[in-house]
């Protein structure tokens, strides 16, 4: 897959690497020479610019991209960007300080696919580290893991049986669930799922297929 990844901090840098090392084209912006030269060094294709201005985007590749990550510590750039990206019809992932006030997040949530909070990331690693485990470990798991969204359709195996009720491959959790055409919302075990409803999932990469063959029909 191909992505555009606007800013190449901490966040930006770190997915553009682990993209890559799963086999995906990253395509890094920026509008800081020293950290546009510094991709260029880890062996990553740039452009020299500013992520909000859509030119620049359509120069790394946006029009053909499946999704754009702006995780610059600018909201106003990462969010111009996510809307180029959404026009481009690519998936959007939008960075956001968790210190913005809750009706900033909902104003920003409703347009973009999803919100990341680095900050949020790293405080459980903190805690994870000073409550005496190898958090480490778990961040290099995490490499080797997919976030899928899948929709229940019509023949699938999994309507009507509760979330509780799913033989899903070892590892694998569905952590999100929405009914047709509403948002998704943490899962009771005693969810049953429905024709339409939406269901997100983590499960380890080469397991993907085994998770699709559990929520999709057999001729999907």
């Amino acid at each position: 897959m191909r992505f555009v990844i606007v800013g190449y901090g901490r966040v930006g840098s770190r997915t553009a690497r682990i993209l890559s090392d799963e086999g995906h084209e990253a395509i890094v912006v920026d509008n800081d020479p020293d950290r546009v030269e510094r991709a260029e060094n880890d062996g990553f294709e740039t452009v020299h610019g500013d992520g909000a201005d859509e030119d620049v985007l359509v120069d790394a590749g946006i029009d053909t991209a499946d999704a754009i990550g702006a995780f610059s510590p600018d909201l106003n750039v990462n969010f111009a960007a996510c809307m180029v990206g959404e026009h481009h019809g690519c998936r959007t992932v939008l960075r956001i300080d968790e210190d913005y006030r809750e009706d900033i997040y909902e104003r920003y949530a409703a347009d973009v696919d999803e919100i990341i909070y680095p900050e949020r990331l790293g405080a459980a690693g903190a805690k994870t580290a000073m409550l005496g485990g190898d958090f480490n470990v778990v961040a290099d798991l995490a490499t080797n893991l997919q976030l899928t969204v899948l929709e229940i359709t019509d023949g699938s195996p999994a309507v009507g049986k509760r979330i509780s009720e799913l033989e899903l491959p070892a590892g694998a959790r569905i952590y999100a669930h929405g009914r047709e055409r509403e948002s998704l919302t943490i899962p009771l075990p005693g969810t049953e799922l429905a024709s339409g409803d939406e269901v997100a999932i983590i499960t380890e990469t080469d397991r993907a297929d085994d998770v699709r063959s559990a929520l999709l029909p057999a001729s999907a």
